[in-house]
């Protein structure tokens, strides 16, 4: 199989400049491989994500210079893909309905986020509760014991993943320690209304396009465990990854999409060029 990566942003706001860099480095990694550059829209947001920052997308991206094959794939056309996932991990009794904190519930769904204080581990309360008890509105939690147990051999079984990232470099083991400490009983989605978490959803998607190397910022490097235990689950190959470096401002913070000042469509209409982008991100024209 040949390199196949891809550039995977929300339609939730404007693309900036650390969005530009991700893009920009998986695009070129990409053509010196000759392999293939692939563009997926993650609109599973449906509150915030809105059809004209995801038509944004499409004209910072080919300003930039990019190019990908057509159609892309948008998470909201695969919902039911999501949902026959969930289900198959259902019925081996590795998912559990929760009700508990739903302001927790709704930021375990979304992807981790460098600065973005993320709930503390499940204490396992609802754990108890089979399936059939699940009530409208409830969140899916992995049963994360449950989980590893039900791998060929067990703990040992986890495997590991492949990190070409500079932060990272090198052959990670995927341990239960590592899940039980960073992850628990990790929210997978909230079946009832259709809605995945990142977490899950990225990993069928991966596999559905053929990744075979993630590209994406150092802030997703620790969520790479989990997703290789779904890999597991779900047995999907893992493919490689690759973390790169976050780009931040003046005072070392990452940037976000609130920080219009550093939106492309800003520079863009006060005269920057592409490469003039590109070397704000380090990388050469």
């Amino acid at each position: 199989m040949g390199f196949v990566t891809r550039f995977a942003p929300s339609p939730t706001g404007p693309l900036h400049l650390g969005h530009a860099y991700s893009a920009l480095l998986a695009h070129d990694m990409a053509r010196v491989a000759s392999g293939t550059f692939l563009l997926r829209i993650e609109d599973t947001d449906i509150a915030r994500s809105r059809p004209e920052w995801e038509a944004q997308i499409f004209d910072d991206l080919r300003w930039l210079g990019l190019d990908w094959p057509e159609p892309v794939l948008r998470q909201s056309e695969h919902l039911a893909r999501y949902d026959r996932a969930l289900d198959a991990l259902a019925a081996r009794g590795l998912i559990y309905p929760c009700s508990c904190t739903r302001a927790d519930i709704r930021a375990a769904l979304s992807a981790p986020q460098e600065g973005v204080e993320t709930p503390p581990l499940y204490p396992g309360t609802c754990r108890h509760r089979p399936m059939s008890d699940r009530k409208e509105g409830d969140a899916l939690r992995l049963d994360l014991a449950r989980s590893i147990d039900a791998l060929p051999g067990g703990a040992a079984g986890l495997g590991a993943f492949t990190e070409t990232g500079p932060c990272h470099p090198g052959v990670h083991p995927v341990t239960a320690d590592i899940l039980a400490s960073d992850h628990g009983d990790a929210v997978l989605g909230r079946k009832q209304i259709g809605t995945v978490s990142y977490v899950l959803a990225a990993v069928l998607d991966d596999a559905a396009q053929g990744i075979t190397e993630v590209v994406r910022g150092a802030d997703l490097y620790q969520i790479t465990f989990l997703q290789v235990l779904l890999q597991k689950l779900l047995q999907l190959s893992t493919p490689t990854y690759h973390h790169h470096r976050l780009i931040r401002d003046e005072t070392g913070k990452r940037l976000a999409k609130r920080d219009d000042a550093r939106a492309l469509a800003r520079y863009r209409a006060e005269g920057a060029s592409p490469a003039d982008i590109r070397r704000m991100v380090g990388l050469a024209p």
